[in-house]
């Protein structure tokens, strides 16, 4: 029994009624709904991060009063979490049912899909951990994984963890390149411009300087001529590391992958 005074913790607007209405008339600014406020929200997490979003900022965008928008939501998290779901929306999902598709097909379809909108929207990462992401979309998502991981022949035991191997490492690879991208953008330079600049200061550093050197050989065989490629090149091996490993682990087992 929560006490007087306390707070019920939050759980999920996806658990609360609010995030079902609809329009709600009664004199409220035409088209107002929580369609157009999620897609609003997004819009202005692309345009400005996740530091500078605000119900009032939002309220602006959408030409009416924060009460307003409070109608629809109970808390700027909700707001968040709504937007979250609906970029989950964006994934091009395969069918894991689908007769002659190969898993590991599938599953790079699935990965590239989720790096890609990390990349192109680098607020979502901080949110991915911090709600409990059972939207619609965030769950058509997890069922179609689920499904392709199953298909790859690991034992029951082995599917979390394969789960968690590829998606916790593309979540991280990402990450770090949607926020550099980010960066770069900030400091008015595109990521090429970046990358030379970052590497002329530490090869210069005296405490940097002869890791730099050692790494030359690495950096040389790394292969690309933009950081585009280069983060390509690395995806791509890094990703064939890990669906060569769940292929060895299922001849572990004595399956067949």
């Amino acid at each position: 029994m929560v006490e007087a005074g306390q707070r019920a913790a939050r759980t999920s607007v996806w658990l609360e009624g609010k995030a079902r209405r609809g329009s709600r008339g009664g004199g409220q600014p035409s088209g107002l709904d929580r369609d157009r406020i999620t897609s609003a929200t997004v819009r202005l997490l692309d345009g400005e991060g996740l530091a500078k979003f605000s119900m009032r900022r939002l309220a602006a965008e959408l030409n009416v009063t924060a009460m307003s928008v409070y109608w629809y939501v109970d808390t700027k998290d909700d707001l968040l979490e709504l937007a979250l779901d609906a970029i989950y929306g964006e994934l091009d999902l395969p069918d894991p049912e689908a007769d002659g598709e190969d898993w590991r097909d599938q599953l790079r379809t699935l990965a590239r899909g989720y790096r890609s909108l990390l990349v192109r929207h680098p607020w979502i990462s901080p949110l991915v951990g911090t709600f409990l992401n059972i939207g619609p979309n965030s769950l058509a998502s997890s069922r179609v994984i689920h499904g392709v991981i199953r298909r790859t022949g690991l034992p029951a035991h082995g599917l979390a963890a394969a789960i968690s191997a590829v998606f916790q490492f593309v979540y991280g690879f990402g990450t770090i390149e949607g926020q550099f991208n980010a960066r770069s953008a900030q400091v008015g330079m595109t990521p090429d411009e970046y990358f030379r600049d970052a590497m002329s200061a530490v090869s210069q550093a005296p405490q940097t300087a002869d890791l730099v050197e050692e790494a030359k050989d690495i950096m040389a065989a790394r292969g690309g001529d933009t950081v585009e490629e280069m983060w390509e090149r690395d995806f791509d091996f890094a990703l064939d590391l890990l669906i060569a490993g769940i292929e060895a682990m299922v001849q572990k087992a004595g399956g067949t992958a």
